[in-house]
């Protein structure tokens, strides 16, 4: 039987709640039928943006949004969204499978989104193509609440009153879509950028750099030797693929063989070794963790389904996509005093979504349920769980058996989160509590499905879903557990 062991005595670094934030790119249908679908829609809507969706995403706590992209970013050109609908340019997405942007989602529509989530807004600025004049308007036009050329134009458009924003990063990706600049580049046009980013009243923006494509230590180094004053957070991005180890050798979200599995799981864990080396440069500059590490692009990459448009990156999402989340919000929850943002790709029908929808039709994919069953780590502070000796997988590439976190809130709940990566096989877990919490009351949630490419589609929407988790029992020192193969298991400790 394997060990688990919890320690409370001390604990650690607060979970920032923007660790659960997401992304939502003009890319294939996010926006477009999957979050907007227009007032005038026979899909129940609120001014325009779709019932079902907003209802689910509220049930998330969605903590922070970040838009317009991802890459979609710098070719976004921020007037051209706002005024009456007619008005409005439409352009052609170059990045996204070449179709028509009518730009009737902009950003009044966006920050009407947050107000109705009860979000943070985090909006992508345009380094690639667009100016600094014209980042330094979007940022007035959205925050100045006096009067001012941009600020009268707001008003005109029917918003008379200034937003409040958070978030605001200085391009996207400039070391590829962005611009393909070098680091030493960037570092100086995102000094002058920023510049312009200005603070009105009472609204503090916090500033935030692009930073490293994966392994790409050297950009880190130099953005935080050249810059580090100037920004408030460094972005990461990183995606599990495979089987290959270039994105253009990805595999298929179902039907995969078991090896696959095993490589997409892997991969997804590299974000702990990405996070520690970026960190440890970091450090260097920033000894006292005042700059954040921000990973506002995380999920799993497969090749498009059958049949949909190669540019609008809709997948499936399985049971191991939801060990996919829970093992990543389980490395963001170890590396807590830096990383204080992070946003899954994508919220809607792109990549490793949250949600999908056809028409009138909506689902809650196995990685919508993990979200939401780790909420209430969100705003916890860290705790010492431990496994002594976790067990190898022989599977090529091998993987650890468990994937484990814990916190305890403000109100000393405890919840423990355990993914269990074996594909085939159950396990029993022999978990230590301190003395003090044996005994307490307990309650268990598990999501699980009887085949390793399990998912949930249109017709049988609800094939994975969680359930109430009870194979535990009491012990002298804590709980004995029985848990199922493939599987993200919560359990809640309360006095």
């Amino acid at each position: 039987m394997d060990k688990l062991i919890l320690r409370t005595g001390s604990p650690g670094s607060t979970i920032d709640p923007a660790v659960y934030g997401h992304f939502a790119e003009h890319l294939g249908r996010c926006i477009y039928e999957g979050i907007w679908v227009g007032p005038d829609s026979p899909i129940p809507n609120t001014q325009g943006i779709r019932n079902d969706v907003l209802a689910a995403l509220r049930a998330l706590k969605v903590p922070v949004l970040r838009w317009p992209g991802g890459c979609f970013a710098d070719e976004y050109h921020w007037k051209d969204g706002i005024g009456p609908k007619e008005q409005r340019k439409r352009m052609v997405n170059t990045h996204w499978g070449g179709v028509v942007e009518d730009n009737s989602f902009g950003t009044h529509e966006f920050m009407l989104l947050c107000e109705l989530l009860g979000c943070e807004p985090y909006i992508n600025g345009n380094v690639g193509s667009g100016t600094v004049q014209e980042m330094s308007e979007w940022v007035e036009y959205l925050t100045f609440d006096g009067e001012s050329p941009m600020a009268q134009l707001r008003a005109k458009n029917g918003h008379p009153k200034a937003w409040k924003v958070k978030y605001f990063g200085v391009g996207n990706e400039s070391w590829g879509c962005g611009g393909n600049m070098r680091p030493e580049l960037y570092a100086d046009v995102y000094r002058r950028y920023q510049t312009f980013v200005r603070n009105y009243g009472e609204n503090k923006i916090y500033r935030i750099a692009c930073g490293a494509n994966v392994a790409d230590y050297k950009w880190t180094e130099v953005l935080m030797r050249e810059a580090t004053r100037f920004f408030d957070g460094l972005t990461l991005h990183h995606y599990a693929w495979g089987p290959g180890p270039d994105w253009e050798s990805k595999g298929m979200a179902t039907g995969f063989a078991a090896s696959e599995w095993y490589n997409i799981l892997q991969n997804a864990r590299r974000m702990d070794e990405l996070i520690t080396r970026h960190s440890a440069i970091m450090d260097q500059y920033d000894p006292e963790k005042r700059v954040s590490m921000i990973v506002d692009e995380w999920g799993a990459w497969y090749k498009v389904e059958s049949g949909t448009n190669p540019g609008f990156l809709y997948q499936q999402n399985t049971i191991r996509d939801a060990l996919v989340a829970g093992l990543t919000l389980n490395i963001f929850h170890k590396h807590a005093d830096r990383v204080r943002m992070a946003n899954l790709a994508q919220t809607v029908n792109v990549l490793q979504s949250v949600i999908l929808t056809d028409k009138e039709k909506m689902l809650l994919t196995p990685t919508y349920h993990v979200m939401r069953m780790y909420q209430g780590h969100q705003g916890a502070r860290v705790l010492d769980l431990t496994l002594p000796e976790n067990p190898v997988l022989a599977g090529d590439p091998s993987l650890p058996r468990f994937s484990v976190t814990a916190s305890v809130d403000q109100a000393e709940v405890v919840r423990i989160s355990i993914c269990h990566l074996d594909p085939e096989a159950s396990a029993t877990l022999d978990l230590t509590l301190p003395p003090e919490m044996v005994g307490r009351k307990v309650v268990g949630e598990v999501l699980t499905a009887p085949k390793m490419d399990s998912h949930n589609t249109f017709d049988a929407p609800e094939a994975v879903k969680p359930m109430a988790f009870t194979a535990f029992r009491s012990t002298a020192k804590g709980l004995e557990l029985t848990l199922p193969a493939r599987s993200v298991t919560v359990l809640t400790l309360r006095n």
